[in-house]
């Protein structure tokens, strides 16, 4: 498999040089230079594959030319183990993508980006030097990844005072080879200086640099994975309950709608709380290789960008605002550049329905699917839930896609509410806390605060790594 860049089809280049150099030298993402597809006896046995031998089906095309197979085996088995259970939750059902080390879904991609980076430069003596911007989740997931590993370092950019206290003492809490700077700014003020980092000639000369957001393709293709095993599951007419869901769940009986009323033994339509929008490219990428699935819900905050430009054809980016589902404030998202390389505006709208939720319903949802069905949501995956809720209301419109859908409905819970108990336990009452977590919390916050200026991010980078 060879990689082009999205403004550049002309020069291709390795999985390893793609994942290695983050992004192209022209500023583009790297993008295959076509999907691979399931091959027929693989997509047959979908269904009763294990999670473990779905994700060596769906990465092995990407890779298999850098990453020998046995390699790539072992990979899979110590970047995902931990489970991915489909819920049900009254009328639909929820992937819990948060039962990994830092409970959220970027563990994912970050795990098995750590495990091909340490492959990829097996032999290399120059240090590795990773620059990542996050609006939450990501940098606590890639700093927990990467930590300890040898000959890479990792410099994490999150906007002060926009991510929440615990997410900050995962993102700035390990030392060793993770450093922390607090940028007064935005996400997007981060985004932008990750990026003017790459091409900036001082660092290019000083620092061996690469990128571990969604940008990078090593990190978005593990998260084609989930979307494979969730659909397949459900197709083939079952779900999975794990016991690590059941302490935040009342007794809901028959409430469970979503197994009752039969939707079961059909594709799955995807709603996707959605910030930079990599989680969503990924599930596009699952679908584009053959997995059972009907389309996607892309459920932004007010951050609202992709579901405007899906409504109207117009791309119009914007300074993001603060909202309480942190990780989704992004008004310029990255991965958006890689969507329409593959995809027109007519077939990304075909495919994904945009829905946008405000604060206000966001914490309305925590409170009533609590009352109603005994299950907490965190801010991000009510913003999904409230999603599906304006779908449902729109669906029979002729005019909306996937009018009259009937199969499953998945809402992809990307991270545990207890990350976010100053928004949640207020609405809902004490949350327990998973083990990793409270480990977290008592972590000291180490980090360095600069203003948004690129000269300023050269100037501690060069001292943090002098």
């Amino acid at each position: 498999m060879k990689y082009y860049s999205t403004r550049d089809r002309s020069t291709s280049v390795s999985f390893s040089a793609a994942a290695l150099n983050g992004l192209a030298s022209d500023g583009g993402l790297f993008i295959p230079q076509e999907i691979p597809q399931f091959s027929p006896s693989v997509r047959s046995s979908l269904g009763t594959m294990s999670f473990i031998e779905l994700a060596f089906e769906t990465i092995r095309p990407y890779v298999h030319e850098d990453i020998p197979d046995s390699v790539l085996g072992d990979m899979v088995e110590s970047a995902f183990n931990f489970p991915a259970p489909l819920v049900p939750v009254d009328d639909r059902f929820v992937l819990e993508l948060f039962h990994g080390p830092t409970a959220a879904f970027k563990d994912f991609g970050a795990r098995f980006m750590a495990r091909s980076f340490a492959y990829l430069r097996r032999n290399e003596d120059r240090e590795l030097h990773i620059l990542v911007a996050t609006s939450g989740d990501t940098g606590g997931a890639v700093a927990d990844g990467f930590f300890g590993v040898e000959g890479i370092a990792v410099t994490v950019l999150y906007p002060k005072g926009r991510v929440s206290p615990l997410q900050e003492r995962q993102i700035a809490g390990l030392g060793g080879n993770v450093s922390a700077i607090a940028v007064e700014g935005s996400f997007d003020d981060c985004q932008r200086l990750v990026k003017s980092a790459f091409v900036h000639p001082e660092l290019s000369r000083r620092l061996n640099l690469s990128s571990a957001n969604s940008i990078n393709i090593s990190r978005l293709v593990p998260q084609s994975v989930y979307y494979v095993a969730a659909s397949a599951l459900a197709k083939s007419g079952r779900y999975s309950q794990d016991g690590k869901a059941t302490p935040r769940m009342r007794g809901t009986g028959e409430g469970q709608r979503a197994v009752r009323d039969g939707r079961l033994g059909k594709d799955v339509l995807f709603c996707v709380p959605s910030g930079n929008f990599g989680n969503l490219t990924a599930g596009l990428y699952a679908q584009a290789m053959g997995a059972p699935i009907a389309g996607f819900i892309a459920a932004t905050n007010i951050n609202k960008t992709v579901p405007e430009y899906l409504a109207s054809g117009v791309y119009q980016p914007r300074p993001s605002v603060a909202t309480i589902s942190n990780a989704m404030d992004v008004g310029a998202p990255s991965n958006f550049e890689r969507m329409t390389a593959h995809w027109s505006y007519e077939e990304l709208r075909k495919n994904i329905h945009g829905f946008w939720v405000d604060d206000g319903k966001t914490k309305e949802t925590i409170t009533r699917v609590f009352d109603q069905a005994g299950y907490v949501l965190d801010p991000h995956g009510a913003v999904g839930w409230t999603a599906v809720d304006q779908w449902l209301a729109a669906k029979e419109d002729p005019a909306h896609p996937f009018a009259g859908f009937s199969g499953p409905v998945a809402v992809l819970g990307t991270a545990h509410p207890a990350k976010f108990a100053e928004t949640v336990e207020p609405l809902v009452g004490p949350v327990p806390v998973p083990p990793s977590l409270a480990e977290a919390m008592g972590r000291t916050v180490q980090s360095v605060t600069i203003r948004a200026d690129v000269e300023a991010l050269v100037e501690t980078l060069l001292t943090l790594r002098s």
